[in-house]
């Protein structure tokens, strides 16, 4: 059965102050926590989902078990793409916003020359026009556990509103290409643990 593990870490990072001013900004961690979650798509159907919130409440897991992309011969095309849209209620005090700043892909991919696969989610706030995006492309001939750390450009960065909460919203998917209908590929667990860890890490800056 695969398994996509998605980590949310919380309240960690300090935000990057103007220059003289050294102080971490950062909210009371036991003030942070996630209030509920809602989720929909083709790689997390309702009842496919477990979760665990780790008893301080700062780090939030999401079990997958159907986020799998697969491709080749025999292959429904439906099954080339998955996605799974997430909708995380965060609570945290007033006079703080926050933002993604990086997230961790672990996993393992196995693609045959000539396919091509993509790893990316999308992350915005409710209610907000910017949107902040991190993918990982693999290109065949592939075959092996892989990590991927990808850092969001400080350009990109999206915050949440001041004054008032809103819904942290991740769309995500894993999709795989090919011109070829003769070969085969898939992005499944990890060899090692059974797990694909997602790690999305966060930065605060006070209003």
């Amino acid at each position: 059965m695969f398994a996509k593990i998605f980590t949310l870490a919380l309240a960690a990072t300090a935000y990057a102050l103007p220059a003289g001013n050294a102080a971490v900004v950062s909210p009371d961690p036991s003030q942070v926590s996630i209030k509920g979650i809602t989720y929909g798509g083709s790689g997390c159907p309702q009842g496919s989902l477990g979760s665990y919130i780790s008893a301080d409440r700062q780090t939030f897991t999401l079990i997958f078990d159907q986020y799998v992309a697969s491709i080749g011969p025999g292959v429904a095309i439906a099954q080339n793409r998955k996605n799974c849209q997430l909708n995380l209620d965060l609570r945290y005090p007033g006079g703080f916003q926050y933002s993604i700043f990086s997230t961790v892909y672990r996993g393992y991919v196995s693609l045959d020359a000539g396919v091509n696969g993509l790893q990316s989610s999308t992350f915005y706030f409710s209610g907000e026009p910017g949107q902040t995006t991190t993918s990982t492309t693999f290109k065949g001939p592939i075959d092996g556990n892989y990590e991927a750390v990808d850092n969001v450009d400080l350009a990109s960065t999206v915050w949440s509103p001041c004054g008032a909460s809103a819904a942290l919203n991740i769309n995500s998917q894993v999709r795989l290409t090919s011109n070829s209908s003769t070969v085969s590929g898939l992005i499944t667990d990890d060899s090692i643990d059974g797990k694909i860890t997602f790690v999305v890490g966060l930065q605060w800056q006070k209003c």
